[in-house]
């Protein structure tokens, strides 16, 4: 059994999307990050970073996974799936995780901050990061071409990329001229695992669809959280 802290964010869908896709037992514990649960003793014990998510594992001495990009990596090593064992394909595929890890996740990130945070609008900024945003983004049309999945068949890559991309409207971040980028992003949405993982803990896809109170409600505790 695995216990889950998480809460809805793109880091979170990874694992819960994983965990599902593995069809690996499972407890979800909420955090409610507006409310500073990552910072209290108890999770600094298990992240010292206080992010989520993080996974224990309690078949392996309640071992602590923090970081969601290890937290893929530890999981698909688990079970032998969603990551090749060659080294070719397995190299393939965690170029693909670092490539989210290390541009679309951070990017995406500060496009949120800036476009939808931060009550003041430094223009320069959005422009910036919504701009990188893209250019990442045709980054995987690249990648896509002629491939159902970022490394052949479906891994921890797609899951994590997809996890971020999905949300790009509320970046502020169009995909039209895409269309390799956009099959994608519809193939995987019809994956169950997907379909559930995204709302673990809970389903928050509605305010983050318009600019109504619930789009308000949710960017005031994110502004929140960013300050923490």
């Amino acid at each position: 059994m695995i216990d889950l802290y998480t809460a809805s964010t793109p880091n979170g869908w990874k694992a819960s999307v994983t965990l599902e896709e593995l069809e690996l037992p499972y407890e979800v514990h909420p955090i409610r990050l507006s409310e500073g649960d990552q910072k209290s003793e108890s999770f600094l014990a298990m992240n010292p970073n206080g992010r989520i998510p993080v996974i224990v594992d309690r078949e392996l001495d309640d071992f602590a996974v923090f970081e969601s990009g290890a937290i893929m990596v530890y999981l698909a090593e688990k079970t032998g799936r969603l990551m090749p064992t060659d080294v070719k394909g397995r190299s393939l595929v965690m170029q693909w995780l670092m490539f989210q890890m290390g541009g679309v996740g951070p990017m995406m990130g500060q496009a949120n901050v800036f476009f939808r945070y931060f009550p003041e609008k430094i223009q320069p900024a959005i422009d910036r990061y919504q701009n990188e945003c893209r250019r990442l983004f045709e980054v995987l049309e690249v990648g896509l071409t002629d491939k159902e999945y970022l490394a052949g068949d479906l891994s921890i890559a797609d899951i994590a990329n997809w996890c971020w991309v999905r949300s790009h409207k509320w970046s502020g971040v169009e995909i039209e001229g895409l269309p390799n980028l956009q099959a994608w992003l519809d193939r995987m949405k019809e994956r169950p695992a997907c379909q559930v993982g995204t709302k673990i803990p809970y389903d928050d896809s509605k305010p983050k669809t318009g600019t109504g109170e619930g789009a308000k409600k949710f960017a005031e505790d994110a502004r929140k959280m960013v300050t923490r």
